[in-house]
């Protein structure tokens, strides 16, 4: 009542000073000065007001930041069928995250998210702004909902009189995460994180996730291990990936992959076959799409045990039965420092440190240390992460590489904003002593501007792919580059994708999964057998 009543003050008087968020509240007052006990002070915000007197939508405006994955999840769970009590304006997008909306012109990057000429999208990539489609959004945006960069958010919280931001990406610090929080807070905008019990939704069928600290930990290949022991055991088990869709949305909401041709014909850019690659490969089926309520019906319609394999580090969609938590001993600290990656930690039943035979063990104890300080009660696994050749026909041998002269390609997420320097294809260039080659100087276009955004990279190139354009890029920089062979440690066949005629020096596969570590309080297989007879059994009788 008092805000109403406020509200028709303002309108009658347009130069009252209105200010943000209608708080009212009663205070003390110098009596020294005279002007009495007690005062009634309003605080109230313009576009409040001329809501309550104006057009009448009293609905909560929003923009959700994103990176094409999350935050699509969290509008259809939170937003979409709740169009009378919520507006949501637009998406953000931190193109740093999703390789294929950064690196063709403009400032779409990692820079401050308080730049300024809202909507100012000039010179990016038509994937990275498109409109999330009217299909998606439903009936209440009948035009669908646009996206925008990141570095606008200032711009569009003023533009759009926004009330509330809703971050919903991953694998960024938490010093990030407040960077961009003051930004949207400095601009009048609250500032929000969704916690991950809210937008999980629960099936028929029982779920183990494997979610991560950190990108590029090894997530896929310990959920490939587990969809292998399943099956192995007679149960039919299917895996669900958290989406990086570049391609049109509305074909993308539920998509099935089993074979290269589900991948050609789903348009799949490079990272979104580093992620479903693996699987085709060993005769398994994963799902991924955009919404995830759609995906869960299809894949328990032809399975008894779905494998959640996260992004990055996100949370997982889906509701668990046992959440399994991934950790990286080179990345050390990073379980405390990265966002989702702590959350994950603090909810983790097994925690699965990788890639051990390359960390010291004073990082390995380390991570143990501080991962169970976070989740007391979890029991370890511990695995490596074994390198090897594919064995292609007419492939050099490991007899015939050593000696050469290597440029080594390598997972694009996991050495960008994953932060790290090397990978499999470099690890195993150096195991069979190879001599690995600088290859910033041959760097054209999107390969260039990649090394010159991410200083940390030094020695791989980045597996980039999203365009032709990009594709071009990848293909004219590793033949400029002056070496003997080419080492893909990227998780897809790129001789395969590009065509073997497109380059003028021959490419090796270095191929890699997760083999039994000592160390852990209980293996992959113990874990497995647990969740067989607590989970699976039972759900069966």
């Amino acid at each position: 009542l008092i805000l109403l009543l406020l509200a028709r003050a303002w309108r009658k008087n347009k130069k009252r000073t209105v200010r943000s968020w209608g708080l009212c509240w009663c205070m003390p007052v110098d009596t020294a000065g005279g002007k009495g006990a007690r005062a009634i002070m309003a605080y109230v915000t313009q576009r409040e007001a001329s809501r309550a007197g104006g057009s009448g939508d009293k609905r909560e405006v929003v923009v959700i930041l994103g990176a094409a994955g999350f935050d699509y999840h969290v509008f259809n769970m939170l937003f979409r069928d709740h169009p009378d009590c919520y507006r949501v304006a637009g998406f953000s997008v931190a193109c740093e995250q999703n390789l294929g909306t950064a690196g063709e012109g403009g400032d779409g990057g990692a820079g401050d998210a308080g730049g300024g000429g809202g909507g100012n999208n000039k010179g990016k990539p038509r994937a990275a702004f498109r409109t999330y489609p009217a299909e998606l959004a439903g009936p209440a945006y009948p035009h669908g909902i646009p996206s925008f960069a990141e570095s606008e958010l200032a711009a569009f919280v003023a533009q759009h009189e926004v009330d509330t931001a809703v971050f919903a990406y991953s694998d960024v610090s938490h010093e990030r995460v407040m960077n961009v929080a003051s930004v949207a807070l400095a601009a009048g905008a609250d500032f929000r994180v969704v916690a991950p019990q809210r937008v999980q939704l629960r099936g028929n069928k029982p779920v183990i996730a494997v979610t991560a600290t950190r990108t590029g930990v090894g997530k896929s290949s310990v959920s490939r291990a587990l969809l292998r022991w399943f099956k192995a055991r007679g149960y039919r088990a299917v895996a669900v990936r958290e989406p990086m869709p570049y391609g049109e949305l509305s074909r993308q909401r539920c998509m099935r992959f089993a074979s290269y041709e589900d991948l050609a014909e789903h348009r799949c850019t490079v990272e979104e076959r580093e992620e479903y690659e693996g699987y085709v490969e060993q005769g398994l089926v994963i799902y991924s799409g955009v919404d995830y309520a759609e995906v869960l019906a299809a894949a328990e319609a032809e399975s008894d045990v779905i494998i959640w394999d996260g992004g990055n580090n996100e949370v997982a969609f889906y509701a668990p039965d046992r959440l399994l938590v991934c950790a990286d001993p080179l990345r050390p600290g990073h379980e405390t420092s990265y966002h989702p990656g702590e959350v994950n930690a603090r909810m983790a039943d097994v925690f699965v440190i990788t890639k051990t035979h390359e960390a010291s063990s004073h990082d390995v104890l380390a991570l143990k240390h501080s991962l169970a300080r976070l989740s007391p009660s979890a029991p370890f696994v511990y695995v490596a992460s074994e390198t090897r050749l594919s064995g292609t026909p007419g492939e050099l041998c490991e007899e015939e590489l050593r000696g050469k002269r290597a440029v080594v390609v390598e997972d694009g997420p996991t050495t960008t904003h994953g932060g790290m320097r090397l990978g499999a294809g470099f690890v195993f260039a150096q195991h069979v002593g190879m001599a690995i080659v600088d290859p910033r100087g041959g760097a054209v276009g999107c390969i260039k501007r990649t090394f010159e955004q991410f200083a940390h990279l030094q020695f791989v190139v980045p597996a980039m792919g999203y365009s032709e354009a990009q594709m071009g890029d990848l293909v004219a920089t590793l033949n400029a580059v002056s070496a003997d062979v080419i080492v893909n440690g990227s998780p897809i066949d790129l001789a395969r994708l590009i065509g073997p005629d497109r380059l003028n020096k021959p490419m090796v596969r270095v191929m890699y999964d997760v083999a039994p570590a000592p160390g852990g309080d209980i293996s992959l297989d113990q874990v497995c057998e647990q969740f067989e007879r607590d989970v699976l059994k039972p759900h069966n009788t």
